[in-house]
């Protein structure tokens, strides 16, 4: 029996857990996870998605503000276990911490390519056919250390992060499994920090987007679908499109060229959208055809 420590705080990380909990040779001592935090207009106060598993399955729950405290580290240390598993927990291991067990991390990119927070959008925004999830030693830097194993899956050209996030997830359940399982047999290999890239974390920002290229525009609605969602500078939300075309050079940016029974196409400054639904700003999604009726435009009009 392999007795692990899981740190973790999203789905992502809950569903790991949950893989975990359920496999008969590995028992899950304790869980690490982040403050209940307060959510929605109301702020009300929720505890993560870890958090709820860990308690349904009555394993004990630590949620410390800063993992470098020297009690909350003292705590830890006290817990025996083989391994300490961690996944999108959040906070920075520190030394004595990562001494105390061999800490396997799942990280939802190949590396040493896309570190960092968002991964997965990453993937998406630059077009890959490719992606998958690594499994690593820990070191004190962030996604830095050796690989154990990386799996794979490959990306087609329409995938939405909704359903690459599942992908990831149930790639990223078994991977541990497997990990904890055969950890004596894998060797370490060090990361290339020569191929070394990194993504940031996003935000509501990052969604606002210019009619220039229609390829990266879309790429744009596959990595930010559901949220940040994106939204020309008039606060208008693209909720549903798909790319009608990369080719076209040097057309006007958003203008009406087709009106179809469910459909607009517009275009880029490169290339061209099909828009289903959008949302202008403070009022509900709706299909385009009642937005543009709405706004008295037609054809040759432009959507910006």
């Amino acid at each position: 029996m392999k007795n692990v420590i899981f740190m973790g705080t999203p789905e992502y990380a809950q569903k790991i857990l949950l893989r975990l909990i359920k496999t008969d040779d590995i028992n899950v001592v304790a869980v690490y996870t982040q403050p209940d935090k307060p959510v929605g207009r109301k702020k009300i106060l929720t505890p993560p998605p870890v958090k709820l598993t860990a308690q349904e399955y009555h394993i004990p729950v630590y949620q410390p503000q800063k993992l470098r405290d020297e009690t909350v580290v003292e705590e830890l240390l006290n817990i025996a276990c083989d391994y300490i598993v961690v996944a999108a927990y959040g906070q920075i291991l520190p030394r004595k911490i990562l001494d105390h067990a061999p800490c396997i991390n799942l990280h939802a990119s190949i590396l040493p390519q896309y570190r960092g927070a968002s991964p997965i959008q990453q993937t998406l925004l630059n077009g890959d056919k490719v992606t998958g999830v690594t499994a690593m030693l820990m070191q004190e830097g962030l996604d830095t250390g050796d690989i154990l194993k990386i799996e794979t899956v490959p990306v087609a050209e329409d995938t939405m992060a909704t359903e690459l996030f599942r992908q990831l997830t149930e790639l990223a359940a078994d991977l541990t499994v497997d990990v904890v399982r055969n950890f004596e047999k894998y060797r370490p290999v060090q990361q290339n920090e020569a191929e070394a890239t990194h993504c940031k974390k996003i935000t509501k920002a990052d969604g606002e987007i210019e009619l220039n290229n229609a390829v990266e525009v879309y790429n744009k609605y596959r990595a930010f679908t559901p949220w940040p969602s994106i939204y020309l500078s008039s606060g208008l939300k693209l909720k549903k499109l798909k790319l009608e075309d990369k080719n076209t050079q040097n057309a006007e940016a958003g203008k009406i060229v087709t009106i179809d029974k469910d459909s607009i196409v517009v275009t880029c400054k490169e290339g061209s959208l099909r828009i289903y639904r959008v949302q202008p700003e403070s009022k509900k999604e709706m299909d385009v055809l009642s937005y543009i009726n709405g706004k008295r435009l037609t054809i040759e009009d432009t959507l910006l």
